[in-house]
């Protein structure tokens, strides 16, 4: 992604959960949001398939679409970028890089990445009864960091209100 063009404020994250959804939620989500295509459920070729048709739908309503795995399988995939832990987007061609971080440590490896996914903020589905940061841990935290932070966890339209923070991603928080 050129670095004149911002960085979407709102990003979907795939999985198996919203799998049946995430056409219409494409459709929904504002022109030039953000998908962060997962879906580690699926064997690998069934899995860039259901890359490349919901990449089709992302660029065509102005998404960008980034590919979970390293810089080399996101350009070989054709996507914006890649997303994963500092450690995997280490090394590659340059392409948008979005890290994973759950920790101060974390956020400081993340010193490639483009933007940081700082999580998780609240309870999630995803993590029942799973340690989290909180509002006020997680500005805490990203103070500490020298990129963008996009704030994940129990992320949806009134969490992210309630947070009051410019860039989010959800993963079940946009099925509504």
């Amino acid at each position: 992604m050129p670095q004149c063009h911002p960085l979407p404020t709102i990003w979907l994250l795939t999985d198996a959960r919203n799998d049946a959804a995430l056409e219409g939620i494409l459709r929904r989500l504002p022109r030039g949001s953000g998908l962060v295509f997962r879906h580690y459920h699926l064997p690998a070729p069934q899995r860039r398939a259901r890359f490349a048709a919901l990449a089709r739908l992302a660029r065509a309503r102005g998404h960008t679409v980034v590919l979970s795995g390293n810089a080399q399988q996101a350009r070989r995939w054709g996507a914006d970028g890649a997303y994963g832990s500092p450690g995997m987007l280490a090394r590659g061609p340059a392409t948008l890089r979005l890290a994973t971080a759950h920790s101060l440590n974390e956020l400081r490896r993340a010193n490639r990445a483009d933007a940081v996914l700082l999580s998780p903020v609240f309870p999630t589905r995803s993590h029942p009864g799973g340690k989290v940061l909180g509002p006020l841990r997680f500005r805490l935290l990203a103070r500490h960091a020298d990129r963008p932070v996009i704030a994940l966890g129990g992320m949806r339209p009134a969490t992210a209100k309630r947070l009051g923070w410019p860039s989010w991603a959800a993963i079940d928080g946009l099925l509504r």
